[in-house]
């Protein structure tokens, strides 16, 4: 059995939100019917990072100084689309990895397989690596269900090498070799 409620506007009785069906529920718009604000860019936070930062052999997962970025939702249905921008050099070939956190637990890596390091990106810059400077992009639409602030991080995990942002592991001082880059991190709250 359906029934149909015609009115002009509803609003909500407190707060700005307003809820419609329960989770499960799937809501459906008729033939024709458009609507707006779905989907919408409602804020944009980034940083920035344009000095050289260097880190040796790990083992673990560290932090990249300066590449960390705060946002607060406004909806716990929201999701932030996360942005990360790394320019990459290293001293010598090694394998190395790159991943996202929120709130200091990994986001969009890997399946877990034995001792295998679970990553967002990765990176082996192979012969004549400490002249190699590469440049490494990777987007995920992160659902943090909050509208407290949550905090991206991007870390690091080097085999066995140095690893330096913004600029190559040769770094050269010459107009026609290497130059410096820029690393960031770009997040954007998607309305749901």
């Amino acid at each position: 059995m359906s029934s149909e409620v015609k009115v002009n506007k509803i609003s909500p009785a407190s707060g700005t939100s307003i809820v419609i069906g329960d989770s499960g529920d799937t809501v459906s718009l008729g033939s024709g019917v458009s609507a707006s604000g779905f989907g919408k860019v409602l804020q944009v936070v980034t940083v920035d990072k344009s000095d050289t930062y260097s880190l040796g052999t790990t083992g673990t997962w560290t932090d990249i100084t300066g590449l960390s970025v705060a946002i607060t939702p406004s909806s716990t249905s929201n999701k932030i689309l996360v942005g990360i921008n790394l320019s990459v050099g290293f001293s010598v070939a090694s394998t190395n990895m790159f991943r996202i956190t929120r709130d200091g637990t990994a986001i969009s890596v890997g399946d877990s397989d034995g001792s295998r390091r679970q990553a967002t990106v990765g990176w082996y810059p192979g012969v004549n690596s400490s002249a190699v400077h590469g440049d490494l992009s990777y987007n995920y639409l992160d659902s943090p269900s909050t509208t407290s602030s949550v905090t991206y991080k991007v870390q690091a995990n080097i085999e066995s090498a140095t690893f330096y942002l913004n600029r190559s592991g040769r770094d050269t001082n010459s107009t026609t070799q290497d130059g410096r880059r820029t690393s960031n991190i770009v997040l954007m709250e998607i309305a749901g």
